[in-house]
């Protein structure tokens, strides 16, 4: 009889382990496909942008899968995929007169902060990461016709309808990303 129980407990013991076991190889593959790459200039910059670091790794996992050399179809660069005309807006709009040019882009650092300076913009335009987001990958002008039409926006504020089917796709990858790296890692310390 005791060796039974023993052996219950001990076959109890090894399921349990098996299952925390695999709970960490989870965890471990997610934070894998999850990273926090280039993880110091990223809080930094969120931090100087009040923004949440989830929603910047959001958008850099989507944008360049962390690949500061990225360029898109359309000529975007780096980390978060900027293009000339919106780097030179966004030179204008931090008054920023350093001498960054737009080949400063594949930088890492120097990518992290235009894009999050961005955001941060498009945010107070907008009012929502993902009224930001339509933004961001759409242009302002399409986000703010959308906001102002009744079809898209009934509100006028929250853009419900997004009638560009890849804007739609990208802000649903970009929240659901957000919300991945919230489960995956503690931002608790940071208070936008």
């Amino acid at each position: 009889m005791r060796i039974r129980k023993g052996a219950l407990l001990l076959t109890i013991l090894l399921l349990l382990g098996g299952v925390f076991g695999t709970a960490k190889a989870i965890r471990f593959f997610y934070q894998r496909a999850y990273p926090l790459e280039y993880e110091q200039a990223v809080r930094s910059a969120s931090e100087e942008q009040g923004l949440a670091p989830s929603f910047a790794f959001a958008v850099i996992r989507t944008e360049s899968s962390f690949r500061p050399d990225a360029v898109s179809s359309v000529g975007a660069r780096g980390l978060m995929q900027i293009t000339e005309e919106t780097f030179q807006w966004i030179q204008y709009r931090m008054k920023d007169e350093s001498g960054v040019s737009f080949d400063d882009l594949f930088d890492e650092k120097t990518n992290i902060r235009y894009g999050t300076f961005l955001l941060r913009t498009l945010l107070d335009e907008f009012g929502s990461e993902a009224n930001a987001l339509c933004a961001y990958h759409a242009g302002w002008g399409n986000a703010q016709k959308w906001r102002e039409n009744p079809e898209y926006a009934p509100d006028g504020k929250n853009i419900t309808k997004i009638p560009f089917g890849d804007t739609k796709r990208y802000v649903q990858k970009v929240l659901d990303t957000k919300k991945m790296y919230e489960k995956l890692y503690d931002f608790s310390a940071f208070k936008p």
